[in-house]
């Protein structure tokens, strides 16, 4: 998190990798680990008392599956907005097109109750195997068709259509040659 002067903002980035550390359900030794640093420093770290370094930061992105590019801001946000709003051109992203699926948090920051999404679907992009978690899902198909396999029932979801899954195991795929745009909604956040 960069403050006004572009220096990283420690008490915000501190709070920022606590939280997703918790929603990822990972110990505070296993961040310590993960770069080598005493349990003490993460400790101060996730307080703000302490300055990672960008190899810091990298081991902790990888760590926590994020990319880089989430502990920093294209700009600064105006303090009333934080935690509150989240502008179009802010969108924090997971994931890449070449991966097949973009996930970019609309949700102004995690920790919360839950955590949306914006997932964009590209054409012939698939999950092979089931995921299970257990969470309630939601999604409203903003554009395209999307393929779902919830427990043993497959449904092709279109636009304007919506759906639901709870605790059960699920997969998707873009079987189209269309993009496929998902507004998805997870209760407890998974990220």
């Amino acid at each position: 998190m960069l403050d006004m002067s572009g220096q990283l903002d420690d008490a915000r980035l501190g709070e920022e990798i606590r939280k997703l550390r918790k929603a990822r359900g990972r110990p505070i030794t296993e961040v310590a680990k993960a770069i080598d640093r005493s349990i003490s420093f993460i400790s101060q770290l996730e307080r703000g008392k302490a300055s990672p370094s960008i190899a810091d930061l990298k081991g902790i992105a990888a760590l926590l599956e994020v990319p880089l590019g989430w502990f920093f801001t294209h700009e600064q946000m105006p303090s009333a907005e934080r935690g509150k709003v989240v502008r179009g051109t802010d969108r924090r992203r997971l994931g890449t097109v070449t991966s097949g699926l973009l996930e970019e948090l609309l949700s102004p920051d995690i920790g919360g109750a839950f955590e949306m999404f914006l997932s964009t679907f590209e054409p012939g992009a698939k999950v092979a195997s089931f995921t299970q978690r257990d969470t309630e899902e939601e999604g409203y198909v903003v554009q395209g068709s999307l393929t779902l396999w919830i427990g043993k029932k497959s449904f092709t979801v279109n636009a304007g259509d919506s759906f639901r899954i709870v605790r059960e195991p699920f997969r998707w795929a873009n079987t189209t040659k269309e993009v496929a745009v998902v507004v998805w909604v997870i209760s407890p956040p998974t990220y």
